[in-house]
């Protein structure tokens, strides 16, 4: 069961960072309230950058979550008529901002200028919509009720606390299913906001979205550095980070290749959909590195390893313990193996079988005046030594 929730360390670290910024605001209030008025002003500006800025980067849910807050904002300070009919409709309101965050949750983040925002922004008109068609049909229930003198049925219990109990669970289960910042975001914005409707965060409106949409921007600056810095499929830092990383490099450090065995074989018995759990396998067990090492995903099976400060020999008890441990994992297959021709007329019926892959390595410590390319070559030529050898092993 733990293993399924992997967004709970995202999940945490969010919920953590905002609870920070909010108590700190709190305490800090005796200095931004006499500032209050150029925050409004600033506050437009801000509105505006995280609208562009999330919908430059496809991050649609925010861009239409910062232009709602964006909308309130300006009716709550009468730039836009309105204020007296959300003043006379708070639980109407309340039950359309949980709506929204319910369907901001189970969508996808698309282009807004499309036929996709389009369809989104209709989404959030139904919400508003089912948010009225519930407060109508709590109020017939209610009347029923009374009819038949029901007076064990607490309907104003019902109203607001049953909808925020499915949505809770349903943004919760969502952002502890898989690390995303996004929805994460989306649970400290319910969180948030069911604090401040109930009175239970004193903060001036404007400062409250001064808080979420800079909370929003960050996510998105984020987001955006690990979609271009880390591999989708492993979570491991891509190659793109390598290079990066390659200029931060010292004189001193070593370099190994590594590479799953036989794995385009593997993928023509067993598939590519286990030839990716195989891929994600192996980056968990690479991922637990030690001594200083750190790994990043080169392309295809292969994998690098960067070891600063470091010469080949001082990582080569470290780059064992990996080999061994990915030798020693074995991988319980629940999918119907690809049949050949003769067999497909056969039992239709799934194969269960356990499997094990194994990695060989190569590893090259940096010669004066070489290059970064060039001890990355040398490691390959190393992990080629090792293949020629007999495969799961390290070479020099």
């Amino acid at each position: 069961m733990i293993q399924k929730l992997e967004g709970l360390k995202t999940t945490l670290w969010s919920g953590l960072a905002v609870s920070l910024v909010i108590v700190a605001t709190l305490a800090l209030q005796e200095y931004w309230l006499e500032k209050i008025g150029f925050i409004e002003q600033v506050l437009m500006g801000v509105f505006v950058v995280g609208i562009i800025f999330s919908a430059q980067f496809t991050r649609s849910r925010f861009t239409l979550l910062i232009s709602l807050c964006f909308c309130y904002y300006l009716v709550s300070k009468d730039v836009i008529d309105g204020q007296a009919f959300l003043d006379k409709n708070p639980q109407w309101l309340y039950l359309a901002t949980l709506f929204i965050l319910a369907y901001l949750t189970l969508i996808k983040d698309r282009a807004i200028i499309s036929v996709h925002g389009v369809v989104r922004v209709f989404g959030i008109v139904i919400c508003v919509a089912l948010a009225k068609l519930w407060l109508m049909a709590m109020v017939w229930l209610q009347s029923y009720a009374l009819e038949k003198q029901l007076t064990y049925v607490d309907i104003e219990l019902f109203i607001i606390n049953l909808p925020l109990f499915i949505v809770a669970i349903l943004v919760l289960f969502k952002s502890l299913r898989q690390p995303n910042l996004l929805v994460s975001s989306l649970l400290t914005t319910l969180i948030v906001g069911n604090l401040y409707f109930n009175d239970q965060i004193s903060l001036p409106v404007s400062i409250m979205f001064s808080l979420l949409v800079a909370h929003y921007i960050i996510v998105v600056v984020i987001d955006s550095y690990y979609l271009a810095y880390r591999d989708e499929l492993t979570h491991l830092p891509s190659r793109r980070a390598l290079n990066q990383y390659a200029l931060s490099l010292g004189r001193k450090y070593c370099v190994a290749m590594l590479d799953i065995d036989h794995f385009k074989k593997f993928n023509d018995n067993y598939g590519h959909d286990i030839g990716d759990q195989v891929l994600k396998l192996v980056a968990a067990k690479l991922a637990e590195i030690k001594s200083g090492g750190r790994v990043f995903r080169y392309g295809g099976e292969e994998f690098t390893a960067i070891f600063p400060r470091k010469t080949a020999d001082e990582a080569l008890d470290e780059l064992e313990k990996l080999r061994q441990s990915v030798a020693d994992y074995s991988i319980v297959i629940r999918h119907p193996i690809r049949k050949t021709k003769k067999s497909r007329h056969g039992s239709q019926s799934d194969t269960l079988k356990t499997v094990s892959v194994t990695i060989s390595i190569g590893v090259a410590t940096r010669e004066p005046k070489s290059t970064f390319e060039q001890t990355l070559k040398q490691a390959d030529q190393a992990l080629y030594k090792a293949k020629k050898k007999g495969r799961n092993q390290v070479c020099q």
